[in-house]
């Protein structure tokens, strides 16, 4: 089987772990630190702060940004679960937004479902691919008077305008996940990061169950004195976790490279294929390519679950990112309904995401195209 994603462990992945696990610190150690500050500068922000997971990244960024419950939040019906529940855990309200026809949230949908009590954006750069962040942006307003937190899991490595994902250039904060399908890995694990030194005070608490210990924020105390002035949680990551995450960041602009030669293997196959289209990057955005997703035609719809199969049963590990936010059964009890967000039920209908990973040799992307134009006819 031909995974849709998977990691690419090299020995000095697994050096890197075993040293790690020989040392004295097995969970947050000196090793979390030196991968924050690594990330960092790889994406070009002031500050990163290494998380437990994506989910975990999303979370502790909703929570750092300070919002009461009850406000509303604005995010992309066509994502991963994550992307909304993190607001809900903090009691704000959600609202969903309709996608372009690449799959990324639509600015001017997002213009129109804005409400007076919308305080926060969360969009998603879906499949590697950027958001327009620069219309986003300037609904939010010039001073971020709304807050915005780019979803960039599946974006490690894209770029924007000429700003790599991850700089904050056009957001408050981005979130990232290192699960294995990822870019890099560090097995489960995530990292948000941020210009304001103010976030990242709050993010680093908010990561460990809302403890203060610093003198400089609550005074001259005992050496094994704390407080907590907010619920915070344990998302901490491991040091050997940050010892894979550091191997890993160093090959992060080969892996980027291969997906993106992959990509072109399949831009150049598929190209004018009449029983499935591919996705064009928008303007501006260089993607990194976590996922590769193909839209059947409409006369295909039907066949979606037969197609699926069969190429599964061939030995291609195709997957469907994602079923609308709005069609689980928690968000419909909130009130969202089939028909309000017709681009994102349209491209659910369409969409199966084929293979696409560093470690994919010339013949698998072959074997990928042959088995899909077979089937898809």
């Amino acid at each position: 089987m031909i995974p849709y994603g998977r990691q690419k462990i090299d020995q000095d992945d697994i050096d890197a772990v075993v040293a790690a696990l020989k040392s004295d610190f097995i969970t947050t150690g000196p090793l979390v630190p030196e991968f924050e500050k690594a990330f960092a500068k790889k994406v070009g922000a002031r500050h990163a702060t290494a998380v437990s997971s994506g989910t975990a990244a999303l979370h502790v960024a909703c929570l750092a940004a300070g919002f009461k419950p009850g406000i509303h939040f604005a995010t992309s019906a066509m994502t991963f679960v994550a992307s909304a529940n993190c607001g809900l855990y903090c009691g704000w309200r959600p609202t969903l937004v309709d996608i372009t026809g690449n799959g990324l949230m639509d600015p001017g949908d997002l213009e129109r479902r804005i409400r007076k009590d919308t305080r926060a954006f969360i969009p998603v750069h879906y499949g590697g691919m950027t958001c327009d962040m620069e219309s986003i942006q300037r609904i939010a307003g010039d001073d971020l008077a709304i807050e915005i937190i780019e979803d960039a899991c599946h974006a490690l490595g894209a770029m924007y305008n000429g700003y790599p994902v991850g700089s904050c250039h056009y957001s408050n904060m981005s979130c990232f996940s290192f699960h294995p399908v990822k870019h890099v890995t560090t097995g489960e694990g995530g990292m948000i990061t941020t210009n304001s030194d103010e976030l990242d005070v709050l993010l680093k608490v908010y990561r460990s169950h809302g403890i203060f210990k610093d003198e400089k924020y609550i005074g001259p105390h005992d050496p094994w004195y704390y407080e907590i002035h907010g619920l915070g949680f344990n998302y901490r990551m491991t040091d050997f976790q940050a010892a894979l995450g550091i191997s890993q960041l160093k090959k992060l602009d080969s892996f980027v490279k291969r997906r993106r030669a992959i990509a072109s293997m399949y831009d150049d196959a598929f190209n004018s294929n009449q029983n499935f289209s591919t996705i064009a990057p928008p303007a501006r955005c260089v993607p990194a390519y976590h996922l590769y997703p193909i839209l059947l035609s409409k006369g295909h719809f039907s066949r979606k679950r037969e197609i699926f199969d069969k190429l599964k049963a061939v030995g291609i590990g195709v997957q469907v990112h994602y079923i609308p936010i709005h069609y689980q059964p928690y968000y419909t009890r909130l009130g969202f309904k089939d028909g309000n967000y017709p681009r994102a039920e349209q491209f659910y209908q369409a969409e199966l995401s084929i293979p696409i990973h560093p470690s994919m040799s010339d013949v698998d992307v072959e074997t990928v195209i042959e088995k899909v134009r077979e089937i898809i006819r």
